[in-house]
């Protein structure tokens, strides 16, 4: 996430037409891949100022849809080392107001209106399970280049890919303790005013720091005990995986990948919620930086 985290097909939906004119400006992130790293993600740990360890946001920006496919598009032509990732997790496409009564002040405002004819705002077998409505609605579209790093979710995950193919890693609540979580401070991807490149700029101090997994590719030899087994899925377009709470997931996508998910809030209270905090760690929690520098200057 740092330097650098569904049935809509680009040409195949019914209603081509009205997707490709869209004109309203979108949310987005930017990251910033470095020529050291191998992927970018974003909401990551990565190295910042005073060679410290920061939880980086990415920086967001707007544009319309054909400006943000046009730069997916050349992404092999792009020098800036820039990576552009549609990610607002805010239900873009409906959020929970999307099941108030019409013409009500708090009805729901997608980001996405053109596209929300073609796509349902819940699953109806989830809702009636679950007892509830989604709390948000999201559409994801970004390449190869944009990493999720791993974490868990308040939310019970319903993930639908259209387009491309989406690779999860998954470790259940149990081998929370495996994934060696730290505290770290935040900061934010911004564009310089004088160069218009993005750097990191940490928050202020009086912003509370992020709890996050210190394994940044869970993927690599090693770096997870031996004892832990995780499943490995890859979806393809028109598949749909079932991501339960508290389930950890680091996600890889191949080429231009369009995906669609449903969030239904967990409402994680009594012992659900002491249970999966329990499993997660019950001790102090280090921070990352101490870590971090005495690893770095031990002998």
């Amino acid at each position: 996430m740092n330097t650098s985290s569904r049935k809509w097909a680009i040409g195949q939906s019914p209603s081509q037409s009205r997707q490709m004119g869209i004109k309203k400006h979108l949310y987005f992130g930017y990251e910033f891949n470095s020529p050291k790293s191998e992927f970018s993600c974003a909401d990551a740990i990565t190295s910042g100022p005073e060679d410290r360890l920061y939880f980086v946001e990415p920086a967001v920006d707007k544009m319309t849809m054909k400006e943000l496919l046009v730069k997916l598009g050349q992404r092999r032509l792009d020098s800036t080392g820039e990576i552009h990732y549609l990610q607002s997790q805010n239900g873009n496409l409906f959020s929970s107001e999307s099941f108030k009564e019409p013409g009500s002040s708090s009805e729901n405002q997608s980001e996405f209106e053109t596209l929300t004819h073609d796509v349902p705002n819940e699953i109806p077998w989830c809702s009636k399970a679950l007892g509830q409505k989604p709390d948000a609605v999201n559409i994801w579209i970004g390449d190869e280049r944009s990493v999720t790093s791993i974490h868990s979710d308040p939310y019970e995950n319903i993930y639908t890919v259209v387009r491309g193919e989406k690779h999860f890693f998954l470790l259940p609540p149990t081998d929370s303790w495996c994934l060696k979580e730290r505290t770290y401070p935040h900061a934010t991807y911004r564009r310089q005013e004088s160069s218009g490149i993005l750097g990191i700029s940490p928050s202020a101090e009086e912003v509370p720091e992020v709890r996050w997994s210190s394994i940044l590719n869970p993927e690599l030899p090693g770096v997870l005990p031996e004892e832990i087994s995780p499943i490995q899925v890859t979806l393809h377009p028109g598949e749909t995986l079932y991501l339960p709470v508290g389930w950890w997931h680091f996600v890889r996508q191949s080429d231009l990948t369009i995906a669609l998910n449903w969030w239904y809030d967990a409402e994680l209270r009594g012992m659900s919620w002491i249970l999966l905090n329990f499993l997660r760690n019950p001790s102090q929690i280090l921070s990352g930086n101490d870590e971090h520098m005495t690893n770095r200057y031990s002998p």
